[in-house]
């Protein structure tokens, strides 16, 4: 059963701003080690960054609940699988709040779909509970 949905659409000009401003704190304070690493080997890392930076707002919303407070950026985090197929760890705050969403008996799983065309970036995110 699906227990939750988000998306997101991320302006690249607007996140190439950002970067262009703090191009060391912007990555620090809103991706992890592993998500700057991939990022970072790319000739030209914002595309790959806004992509991520729509995927935590869109997961950020499929595990929203109206008392839910903000999240910490780092929280969520952006993988791909040896496919290349992007998947999505939660940490700390996230994994928690996903956990009290969860119905007792069932394991959640989160898909994310991302895509990107020359100025926008977005994320697709499905949070679906299913019978442990």
């Amino acid at each position: 059963m699906i227990i939750g949905i988000g998306t997101d659409i991320c302006d690249i000009r607007r996140i190439r701003t950002i970067y262009d401003r703090h191009p060391e704190r912007f990555p620090a304070k809103a991706f992890t080690d592993a998500e700057r690493e991939r990022c970072d080997r790319r000739p030209d890392p914002v595309p790959c960054y806004a992509k991520r930076f729509a995927a935590k707002e869109a997961v950020a919303k499929a595990i929203a609940t109206e008392d839910s407070g903000p999240l910490s950026w780092q929280d969520v985090e952006v993988i791909n699988r040896k496919s290349g197929r992007p998947d999505i760890l939660l940490h700390a705050g996230a994994a928690a709040r996903l956990a009290s969403m969860t119905p007792p008996g069932h394991t959640a799983s989160i898909r994310i779909s991302l895509s990107d065309e020359r100025d926008y970036a977005v994320a697709f995110a499905v949070v679906e509970a299913y019978p442990a």
